[in-house]
């Protein structure tokens, strides 16, 4: 990959708008807030067309003018393939709704969406100079972040809940990153990160507490619009916790539109939680901007049990903006979501892609959304990345076998 041109003029606080300086190392704003980045979208209208695009290889990376890399040389990939939308035509007509399709980002390097964000944070940290990074995990970004900052030739050290799915706890450690094992939250392991920024000597990427992760989530929404044909659906459906995704799909609609591709419909934004684990769709429900911290968080959807998010403000905004909605599912709908799309469909969702299926249809039975939209759900990673039950019977092979029983 050669040089390409690129368009990033400034960074910006989410909160106040106050403008900082690019290509400089910054965790958050000023004020405390997350920084968003800021593009001459003017110059990538001139410089990119629908039609080079369609040349490109069919990769994260084809999104070049929109994100904030200046050198190639910087670009650490492991193959971020487009992730495919697969229709649930046989469930979606059962439940008696319009198409429905999943985005399944399991098919992404490390097996989830979190490969997106890390690939564009790590390559950013490559090309700021940082030699040492540190975050808090639920499994799937740490996982991400070991694995790109080892081909990036950056330490990593992660911090994660004791409960966190071994599958991801060994992934993380084979992957190259010093894992610990917390006796805490994610919030937890995320304050452990921060307290120790300067005296280990990380940087500290932790959700929405540096620029970049978004800029690489919100490929989601450049590759929908573009599998799409430039249209987008009606709702889409998103398993929020940190909700890096939904407010990185929610500025690539907006730079679509500034660029000419898209014009003004936008999808509505569906925050989707698990009901014990529910702060966004708690402050939706109250009308606030901001969600207090959701005590003693639990959910079979670990990446989806953050009890405090740092960018509520911006999932909410673009919640409300969009004439969205918030939504809880509980536990056992987010089980039979996942066994019910893998018996019927033969795609196995991870839980928090289990629970958006769940959440479409308590929308659908609430007049939430109507029978017609047309609505994508985001499977965020591979199902065999988290324990399934047993299932089987055993046979003796030395004894009698009533075949027609089978």
């Amino acid at each position: 990959m050669k040089d390409f041109p690129t368009f990033v003029t400034h960074l910006e606080c989410g909160w106040t708008g106050e403008r900082v300086a690019a290509d400089r190392l910054h965790n958050l704003s000023p004020q405390g807030y997350p920084l968003l980045v800021r593009y001459d979208l003017a110059g990538v209208a001139k410089a990119l067309s629908k039609e080079k695009l369609k040349a490109r290889a069919p990769e994260l990376w084809r999104y070049r003018e929109l994100l904030p890399v200046r050198r190639a040389e910087n670009v650490v990939s492991l193959g971020e393939v487009m992730t495919p939308l697969i229709p649930l035509a046989k469930l979606a007509r059962r439940a008696g709704g319009g198409e429905v399709l999943v985005k399944d980002e399991g098919r992404l390097p490390t097996a989830s969406f979190k490969a997106r964000g890390l690939a564009l944070a790590v390559s950013m940290a490559k090309e700021l100079g940082v030699t040492k990074m540190a975050m808090p995990t639920n499994g799937n970004a740490g996982a991400a972040l070991a694995a790109y900052a080892s081909r990036a030739g950056i330490e990593t050290i992660v911090f994660c809940p004791g409960d966190t799915p071994q599958v991801n706890m060994a992934e993380i450690a084979a992957q190259g990153a010093r894992l610990y094992k917390v006796n805490g939250l994610i919030n937890d392991c995320g304050k452990l990160v921060g307290a120790g920024k300067e005296a280990a000597g990380w940087f500290d990427v932790s959700t929405l507490k540096e620029p970049y992760r978004i800029e690489g989530k919100k490929t989601m929404g450049l590759e929908l619009a573009e599998q799409l044909d430039w249209r987008l659906p009606d709702v889409i459906f998103y398993p929020t916790g940190g909700g890096t995704g939904l407010i990185g799909m929610w500025k690539a609609f907006a730079e679509l539109e500034a660029i000419g591709w898209i014009g003004k419909a936008r999808p509505r934004m569906v925050a989707v939680q698990a009901s014990g684990c529910a702060p966004i769709v708690r402050a939706f429900e109250q009308g606030t901007r901001r969600a207090e911290a959701w005590a003693n968080a639990h959910t079979v959807a670990a990446g989806i049990r953050v009890p405090a998010a740092i960018g509520d403000f911006l999932i909410l905004d673009a919640v409300r903006e969009s004439g969205g909605f918030a939504i809880a599912v509980d536990d056992d709908a987010i089980v039979a979501a996942r066994d019910e799309v893998g018996r019927e469909e033969g795609l196995l969702l991870c839980p928090e892609g289990a629970a958006t299926w769940a959440a479409y249809k308590e929308a659908l039975a609430r007049k939430l959304i109507k029978p017609s939209d047309r609505c994508v759900l985001f499977n965020c990673a591979d199902g065999r990345k988290y324990p399934l039950p047993d299932a089987g019977a055993s046979l003796d092979r030395h004894k009698p076998i009533d075949y027609g029983r089978l």
